[in-house]
């Protein structure tokens, strides 16, 4: 009775202090949203020069979220509709065309095959004066958007220059449908592929239907590409895990601070490919949704991660509707993968001096067992089980993107060329290589290698100490003979050169479509995958962890430690 005595007492204690608590959090905020409100009456009264009453809302409540994290975010009525394609909706109502800015022109870039742009034999490189009367000389990216979307239907007029000649078009907008599953189908020696750009709607059962039909094939193994996939919706990444683990599996929990956040995804079904040996690419953009994917595959020992270590997103985000229409997307939880580990790169509770998060710390990063017992580690991402070094674009390849020298060759190249042969062995001849480096003679193409900039860097050092004179020769020697190596760029990075040429002129012919087939021949991380499908007992090698498997390529000392 004595006990029962204090255990109520300690109960109603505890009740009380966090009644207090409550109440106290209750006061806090209602404090401050007085100052807020007093605020900003106050400065939309008095203040010298006109102020916009929402803008200045939209900078406050901006820099307020900004303290969190980059995912937490403020969406007004006017920016639904983009909110929705980027993070729900796959359709829109448009023309199928993506446009470009060029010295303040707008061109049109990237043209979308059986939409109405397409069939309106619009192309890649015409100059848009006007749609719907409306010149877009002056206007922001978000107005042109607006000006060419709108309900499937509806007409859109356009004037466009192409070889100095004006031309009108007349196009009916459609309802543009941007898949998840961007390609999918048999790659080579019975290997499935399928590549997963993003999971928005319906992207699980994109996967099942592609999943399907490769399965009518045989094949000997699936790679599924989940590189350069941001992420999207969680329902969906569990339901594509399902496609291949069996039923009432959890797959990830989501735990927050409220009890109702937390949480646990499990297999709702039975799979329609258990058996079928599996291979996952991810790199350094596979974030979020992609990592759930990889993250449950690895633990489960259900799949081999192939490629570079991911991006480390291990939020999980909810969206609440505000008044007047628009929302608040906010960071509710954090996921865990079967084994327990949270894969979350920064630590955004803990901001340095400047406000940067950083990364976790090595020392704070806990060993958690696959299924199997192999050894995961929680934080920086997801490492993969066979590392592959990832291309790294040269300084005077990103230079030539940025001034958009391949994005003119390549509509040169369709001028004079009517057809290609095929996307998937397309190749730059050097004559045509020879033709593309000629046009640049008068081309501004200064930029910064990597050398010069570490050489700047020494300069600066060399004056804070004031050892510049002592170094002066020296640095100027170098920098001259940096300034000649420079020259001999164009031949140093030729193939790498050519391959961003071929990709720019294989969509010009093929599309989105052929742009990926032709990609395939410089793949390293699909050539690794379909290379381990034909040792089984490498494959067997890295499920159980034996660690006795090649690696492609330099893997970082983290990486090394996992395998």
């Amino acid at each position: 009775m004595k006990k029962l005595k204090y255990v109520l007492l300690a109960v109603a204690f505890s009740g009380a202090v966090l009644s207090y608590s409550f109440k106290e959090d209750l006061f806090l905020v209602s404090k401050n949203l007085d100052i807020f409100a007093s605020l900003y009456k106050e400065i939309n009264i008095n203040y010298v020069d006109d102020t916009s009453a929402p803008q200045l809302m939209k900078t406050g409540i901006d820099a307020m979220l900004d303290s969190l994290d980059p995912y937490t975010e403020y969406v007004p009525e006017s920016e639904i509709e983009d909110y929705k394609l980027k993070y729900v909706s796959t359709q829109y109502g448009g023309i199928g065309a993506s446009t470009v800015f060029i010295d303040g022109k707008l061109f049109v870039n990237d043209i979308s095959e059986g939409y109405p742009a397409n069939k309106g034999d619009i192309k890649s490189g015409d100059q848009v004066v006007s749609i719907n009367g409306i010149a877009v000389k002056g206007k922001e990216r978000q107005e042109i958007s607006q000006l060419l979307r709108g309900p499937k239907g509806t007409p859109v007029d356009l004037v466009l220059l192409r070889d100095g000649k004006e031309m009108n078009k007349k196009l009916i907008r459609d309802e543009i449908k941007q898949p998840n599953v961007s390609y999918s189908g048999m790659v080579g020696d019975g290997i499935g592929y399928i590549k997963l750009d993003k999971f928005l709607e319906n992207s699980g059962q994109e996967v099942k239907d592609a999943l399907t039909a490769i399965q009518k094939e045989n094949p000997k193994g699936l790679v599924l590409d989940l590189r350069n996939n941001g992420g999207g919706i969680l329902q969906e990444a569990v339901k594509i895990v399902n496609l291949f683990v069996g039923k009432d599996q959890l797959i990830v929990t989501q735990k927050g601070k409220n009890a109702e956040k937390t949480i646990a995804y499990k297999t709702l079904s039975a799979p329609i490919a258990a058996e079928l040996p599996l291979i996952v690419l991810v790199n350094g953009n596979s974030a979020s949704a992609s990592e759930i994917v990889a993250g449950s595959l690895q633990d489960l020992d259900r799949g081999i991660i192939v490629g570079q270590r991911s991006y480390g997103k291990g939020l999980v985000q909810q969206t609440f509707n505000l008044p007047y229409n628009s929302l608040v997307k906010v960071t509710v939880a954090k996921y865990y993968t079967p084994s327990g580990r949270c894969i979350q790169k920064l630590d955004y509770a803990h901001k340095d001096a400047n406000g940067v998060a950083e990364r976790f710390a090595d020392s704070v990063m806990v060993m958690y067992n696959t299924k199997s017992g192999r050894n995961v580690y929680s934080g920086n991402g997801v490492y993969p089980d066979l590392f592959v070094n990832a291309d790294k674009l040269s300084p005077i390849t990103i230079a030539m993107i940025n001034k958009n020298q391949f994005f003119n060759y390549a509509n040169q190249y369709r001028k004079a060329n009517q057809s290609l042969p095929s996307a998937k062995t397309f190749q730059l001849t050097d004559a045509d290589y020879s033709s593309f480096t000629s046009g640049l003679a008068d081309k501004d193409l200064s930029y910064q290698s990597r050398t010069e900039r570490l050489l700047a860097e020494l300069r600066t050092e060399a004056e804070k100490e004031n050892k510049s004179i002592e170094v002066k020769n020296d640095l100027d020697d170098l920098k001259a003979r940096l300034t000649s190596a420079k020259k001999t760029d164009l031949a140093t990075h030729k193939s790498e050169i050519k391959r961003v040429l071929e990709t720019q002129i294989v969509s010009r012919y093929f599309y989105e479509k052929g742009r990926i087939e032709q990609s395939f021949q410089y793949d390293k991380e699909l050539a690794a995958a379909k290379n381990l499908f034909t040792n089984q007992p490498q494959m067997l090698a890295i499920l159980k962890g034996d660690g006795n498997y090649k690696v492609i390529g330099k893997p970082s000392k983290a990486t090394a430690s996992i395998n």
